[in-house]
Formats: C-alpha cells, structure tokens, sequence
C-alpha cells in the first residue's frame, strides 16, 4: 500500500506533468488510476483536473473503462459543463464516431459560440477523416478570430508541412517565434523549414536559427545536427563567395565537435549502466 507522502507525490506528479504539458498516457494513467481508485475522498478539490487529465490519457491508451469512469464522475458534478461535454465528444472520437461527436461539439458551439476547445476539436475531426484541405481552411478561419492561439498556429504549421507548402509553414512558424522568441522548438522548427526549402539564403537563414535554437537551448542535439548540416551545404555551395564557404566550414567543424563529444558522453553514460549490478 502507499504511504499518505507517497500520494501526495503521486498527486503532485500528476500536477507536474499537467503543468509541463506532458504527453505521457501510460504513466499517467498508472499513477492517475491507483489515486482514483484508493484515494478520491482524500484529495479534496484536486480530485476533478486530475479526473480529467486522466480520462484524457485514458482515451490515449484505449482505456475506456476507465475514461467512463472519470466521464461519469465528473458529469454527476458538473452537469451541463461545456468541458465535460467537449470531454464526451473526444470519448465519442476515440471510438471513431466522429459523427456523433460532431453534434456534440456542434451544441456546445450553439450555445457559446466563442468556444475555442470545440472548434479545434471539430478541426481534429477534419484531420482524423484525412480532410486536409477543410482543415487547413477552418484553422485559418479560427485564426483570423483567435490570432494569439499559439498552439492553432502549431497546428496550422504542421499541416503545410504535410502538404510540403514550406512557405506557409514558414509564415505560421515566424508568427510563432514573434510571440514566443524564447521557444527553442520554434526556432528548431523554423529552421528546419528554412533547411527543407533549400537554396543559400535558405539555408544562411537556417543556420541563423539552428544557432538561435542552440543559444536558447544548448542541449538540443536536433538543432546542433541541424547546424552541422546547414554549415555544410553552405560551405560547398557553389553560389557562396570564398568568405561565407570559409566560415561556415569553422561553424560545420565546430558542430561536428560537439556531436561527437555529445556521442562519446552518452556512449559513457551507457557503459557505465552496463557495470550497474542489479541487487
């Protein structure tokens, strides 16, 4: 059994990865269901975001047992909750009932028609049913109404993407960075783009924000590799005068470096995990 500190690590757990945003269903699920089971009546107020941050995973994992249970907890407390109705339609996605979800959402918006969370959920359903070109229109409709959305202009970018419209995806992540200049993701990102289109202002302005993205970020193997790359094609672009080939061959050597002394580091780290003798 766990001690009382033991669930309050547990409740505390879960509140960090909600916080940080954390896309892990399984933990969540392990650590969420043993709290809802054992311990609800002890955990006051929190017991509600942590019924829904569950059932979300829930969903994630094809757990739907349990995503009935938390459903059914919080539609007993909050009863005619536009949030627990949105919860109910994404329940109905996961079944693949996209139709039936639809009207959900549709309701919900009848009532409230500024309700962001339906409106991206019915944009979800486009993408699920493989519609691309609708989704791609009704999330710039959304934007034109909801511009600071940064997670709609997220979204919007990977969709171009996909689409390989690399200038649009290039504009919504710019937009992105404009808003959030401090997000090396976004900087990794935009530099990706940039790297993808191809061509030497391209790609100079790639390196730019590979570099930005590792300023930001030291950590980011991604963006370091990117800078390698990027420094490379740059330095062997028959188009670059003699002074950017010579540059960008010290920034290609320098990123090599650090890749490597990165490799070696993990490669330790490894070995010595290895020499760990279980007890």
């Amino acid at each position: 059994r766990y001690t009382v500190n033991s669930l309050y690590n547990m409740r505390d757990k879960l509140r960090k990865w909600r916080e940080e945003n954390y896309r892990n269903s399984e933990q969540i699920v392990e650590v969420g269901e043993e709290l809802i089971n054992d311990y609800a009546s002890k955990l006051g107020d929190d017991i509600w975001i942590i019924y829904e941050q569950v059932m979300i995973a829930a969903l994630d994992c094809s757990r739907d047992d349990l995503a009935m249970l938390c459903l059914h907890e919080l539609r007993k407390q909050f009863p005619g909750s536009h949030r627990v109705k949105r919860l109910t339609g994404m329940r109905l996605e996961s079944l693949e009932r996209y139709e039936d979800a639809n009207k959900v959402y549709d309701t919900i918006l009848q009532e409230d028609a500024t309700n962001t969370a339906a409106r991206k959920r019915k944009i979800a359903i486009l993408k699920a049913l493989g519609k691309t070109t609708e989704a791609t229109r009704e999330l710039n409709e959304y934007l034109e109404q909801f511009v600071g959305d940064q997670e709609a202009w997220h979204e919007l970018a990977e969709l171009y993407i996909n689409e390989h419209d690399y200038g649009k995806a290039a504009f919504c992540l710019e937009e992105l960075m404009m808003t959030n200049p401090h997000n090396h993701l976004y900087c990794q990102n935009y530099a990706e783009v940039k790297y993808t289109q191809g061509g030497l202002e391209n790609l100079e302005i790639a390196r730019k924000y590979f570099s930005q993205a590792l300023k930001l970020n030291n950590r980011n193997m991604r963006a370091l590799f990117g800078l390698y790359m990027t420094a490379s094609h740059i330095a062997s672009n028959p188009k670059a005068n003699a002074k950017i080939k010579k540059d960008n061959m010290k920034y290609a050597t320098w990123a090599a470096a650090q890749v490597n002394k990165a490799y070696q580091v993990s490669k330790k780290k490894q070995r010595s995990a290895c020499l760990i003798v279980p007890s």
